[in-house]
């Protein structure tokens, strides 16, 4: 199974449009800090890319890799649709930037296709340009999708629902999901979990077996919210458990047997997005890496 790295910071990137902090004005001065929307792609066979969550910098993030690149016939894609872990607008937004193609093809659980369709009319907007297929992403164990090699299935671990989404009346609470992948050629297992508001026991089963886990790894600690002034609440109290600290997921990360063990989704405010800071040395020692701007990965 190949995945790409399409990006790695949350909701702004890194630098964001309108913030002056430390790491956002480092990344103005030294492209090396730069970093896209967090979102990954996922290889269903020959030639056939499935983008996990579409960001406002998707169309950026296609040129930036060539195996995602059209051709050879004029308006031929390799993007073969999209996959949403949440509802979220810097995991949806990018779904408007794919108004050009002939179908759209999302999968996404009951709870997020509804606030995408009821809340910010989706089906609506892009009818007019292009047709819109939605799957609905299995939970209770991995499907076959575009009848390829791999499996995919969304494993719960938030009811965290966006702003915008406050009152929109769902029977489910399936707002945030891990996407677990199963390669049926090998075995071979990835999970994708850039928003992690818990570490429920399904998740943690969900990552026993993997071969490549990617964590949400927006805050650095609980307080840093709160010491860098960009909000009153904390990390956990935001949707996202920090990496260090009483309730931080660096020792469940570094306990799992996963080869290759991952952080993504990094805010502006994160010390990691320094190359050099010395969090990434302590993230090493326990087998830990932070995931790298365009980096291809074979699990």
């Amino acid at each position: 199974m190949r995945v790409l790295v399409l990006g790695t910071a949350a909701g702004g990137g890194v630098p964001q449009w309108n913030c002056s902090c430390a790491g956002c004005a480092a990344a103005r001065a030294n492209p090396s800090w730069r970093r896209r929307h967090a979102s990954i792609a996922v290889e269903a066979g020959a030639g056939r890319w499935y983008v996990v969550n579409a960001t406002p910098d998707i169309g950026e993030q296609i040129e930036d890799h060539p195996a995602l690149h059209p051709g050879p016939e004029r308006r031929a894609t390799p993007v073969a649709g999209v996959i949403l872990t949440d509802a979220e607008l810097d995991h949806t937004l990018g779904i408007a930037r794919l108004r050009e193609a002939s179908e759209l093809r999302i999968a996404a659980t009951g709870t997020v296709r509804s606030a995408l369709s009821v809340c910010l009319r989706l089906d609506a907007v892009l009818g007019p340009y292009a047709g819109v297929s939605w799957t609905t992403l299995p939970q209770k164990e991995t499907e076959p999708i575009d009848g390829g090699p791999l499996e995919i299935q969304g494993v719960r671990v938030s009811g965290k629902r966006p702003r915008y989404a406050a009152d929109l009346r769902e029977p489910d609470d399936a707002w945030v999901v891990a996407l677990r992948v199963r390669d049926r050629r090998d075995g071979k297992v990835a999970v994708y979990a850039p928003a992690l508001a818990d570490w429920p026991e399904e998740f943690e089963r969900a990552v026993r077996d993997a071969d490549c886990v990617f964590v949400d790894g927006t805050f650095w600690d609980d307080d840093e919210p709160r010491r860098t002034g960009i909000g009153q609440k904390t990390s956990s109290q935001m949707g996202h458990l920090p990496i260090t600290g009483p309730n931080g997921t660096v020792e469940r990360l570094g306990e799992l047997p996963a080869e290759r063990r991952l952080y993504t989704h990094l805010n502006n405010t994160n010390p990691l997005v320094d190359p050099d800071d010395p969090g990434h040395r302590r993230l090493a020692a326990a087998g830990i890496e932070v995931a790298g701007e365009g980096a291809v990965i074979e699990v």
